[in-house]
């Protein structure tokens, strides 16, 4: 089986090909040059629209606040995670944009964890 973060990115780079070919004006050609205004002016709009689906997945956490007294029982976790799916399509597609890959985010990632590990050990 495929890697699952690489198997994430074609999924998400496939569908951003598809939407192009409906509609051209959805995405530009890629990558794009992060020098360029509009491309800079594309990503923020993209990872704003990512943000956005995260809040509403946190709509649906109704037992957030420590002064409640009573506690909502109901609760959708499939609309939940298909909130939080939809905001990793938004930051996948920000990252495809800008020319990276699976690899580059998981080289990246992994760079960052060591950092906040040695912060956490160290006292940051």
């Amino acid at each position: 089986m495929k890697d699952r973060l690489i198997s994430m990115f074609d999924l998400r780079k496939s569908f951003m090909q598809e939407l192009r070919k409906s509609f051209p004006e959805a995405y530009p050609e890629l990558p794009i040059d992060l020098k360029k205004k509009e491309n800079q002016q594309l990503c923020r709009d993209m990872a704003l629209r990512g943000v956005e689906e995260m809040f509403e997945a946190l709509q649906h956490l109704k037992n957030w606040k420590p002064h409640r007294v009573t506690n909502i029982e109901e609760f959708d976790d499939r609309e939940f995670l298909e909130e939080i799916v939809d905001a990793f399509n938004y930051f996948f597609s920000l990252v495809i944009l800008a020319g990276y890959d699976a690899d580059d985010l998981y080289r990246s990632y992994v760079e960052k964890d060591k950092i906040i590990h040695d912060r956490l050990k160290n006292g940051y």
